[in-house]
């Protein structure tokens, strides 16, 4: 059996055929004609577009656990210092 290879599209691709869809001046039709793609896919890509567009102005949240992430390897970096120092200062009790 012949194995099919597939077309795989660019996100800039897809958001501009998806851009073009929403302003309707053309059908999905004409527009998958247009950019080489099946009518469906640039349905889909108006769909995605539409539900996904608030999250364009939202705040990133992966920047936030990246901060927040940071901020506590820091925190656990100076506990271990402050614990070795600490362990060195002071004499064990045997």
């Amino acid at each position: 059996m012949k194995q099919r290879n597939r077309k795989r599209f660019d996100p800039a691709f897809k958001a501009r055929v998806a851009l073009a869809a929403v302003q309707e001046r053309e059908s999905l039709a004409q527009l998958g004609k247009k950019f080489g793609v099946h009518p469906v896919l640039v349905g889909q890509w108006k769909k995605q577009l539409l539900e996904k567009a608030a999250t364009a102005f939202t705040r990133d949240q992966a920047q936030d656990v990246e901060r927040t992430h940071d901020e506590l390897l820091r925190k656990i970096g100076g506990l271990i210092i402050e614990r070795d120092f600490l362990a060195r200062g002071l004499p064990r009790s045997r």
